[in-house]
């Protein structure tokens, strides 16, 4: 298809812990990876990734769940991981990343789910769940969100954000890290350190040529990658021509805010399935949505993921996934 990239199978190979068989399906004419771990008749586990990483992610917690007889379905979302890229950002958007998914779901015809979503993975694995409620038996979330407005709000809160995008320009990364350090401080960031925080983080995305996904994953989730780990994480990106998912995705964040009050109103504060809400203990990009959920949803379970960060997958992996066993 014109205007899609698509990695050389060659960069995947002989990634530490990752032994899983690809699985492709074509879905508006991209292809898309994922994997489809255990026996098939089980009820399935659906893990969702986020920014900017891929189903490599899951690969601490694939084998406790298989082991436990679940099936696990692990999808690397349009511009990630094995799944092919656009070249242009512009053609990524929010409602495509929900729709290629859920026809996904659609066509697998997964039933009785467990979602689990981290990060964007939450963003549009939750949108989903909203849109097929009826597929899916219980929600996990950890260290993400739904953000929301309504009406005006709505138009004004994105309109800002791309103005601000606009008025830092392109941001390096060493700026992006000093911007970091000062919202973190000595505790938790203040709303305005935080708002600052999150758009420059946005301006740098927006703007990159060749975003540094290994830099991003070990200042924002406190953790120091091996050098096998980070081969891994840059397997899908020979170029920075590869990786405008990843560059956009934090820019769409703004794109589907009514949307997603709908289904806060329409389908989560009626949630009377299990939820259950297990943040990092150590999270402090997603920890003020949180309470969206303690709030909104009427009867949560919470769990701290004490000394996790952002990606708790790397830093709790088997926890995590004994926990959602448990769930």
């Amino acid at each position: 298809r014109d205007g899609v990239l698509r990695t050389p199978d060659e960069r995947f190979e002989n990634l530490k812990d990752y032994p899983f068989e690809p699985n492709y399906m074509e879905i508006d004419g991209l292809r898309i990876h994922y994997l489809d771990e255990g026996p098939k008749d089980a009820n399935p586990i659906i893990l969702f990734h986020g920014e900017p990483t891929w189903s490599y992610l899951y690969r601490k917690m694939i084998p406790v769940f298989t082991a436990a007889g679940h099936r696990v379905i692990a999808p690397d979302m349009v511009g990630f991981g094995k799944s092919d890229k656009f070249i242009s950002k512009h053609d990524y958007s929010y409602k495509h990343h929900i729709d290629v998914m859920k026809e996904l779901i659609r066509r697998l015809d997964l039933k009785n789910a467990t979602h689990f979503g981290q990060d964007w993975g939450g963003l549009v694995g939750l949108r989903v769940v909203a849109e097929m409620p009826d597929r899916f038996a219980r929600v996990v979330v950890s260290n993400t969100g739904i953000p929301a407005r309504s009406g005006f709000l709505a138009w004004l809160f994105e309109k800002m954000v791309k103005f601000v995008v606009w008025w830092h320009g392109p941001i390096t990364f060493e700026d992006l890290k000093n911007a970091a350090k000062e919202a973190s401080g000595a505790g938790n960031p203040t709303a305005i350190q935080g708002a600052t925080m999150f758009s420059k983080w946005i301006a740098y995305a927006y703007h990159a040529e060749n975003m540094d996904i290994v830099g991003v994953i070990e200042q924002f989730g406190g953790i120091d990658l091996s050098e096998e780990e980070e081969r891994a994480y840059e397997a899908p990106y020979p170029t920075g021509k590869y990786k405008a998912g990843a560059h956009v995705w934090p820019y769409l964040i703004p794109t589907q805010l009514k949307e997603n009050e709908k289904s806060w109103v329409d389908v989560y504060e009626k949630w009377d399935k299990p939820f259950l809400v297990a943040f990092g203990g150590d999270e402090r990009i997603t920890i003020r949505m949180k309470d969206d959920f303690m709030t909104r949803i009427p009867n949560p379970t919470e769990v701290t993921l004490e000394g996790a960060g952002h990606f708790c997958q790397e830093q709790a992996g088997p926890e995590l996934a004994q926990l959602i066993n448990n769930f």
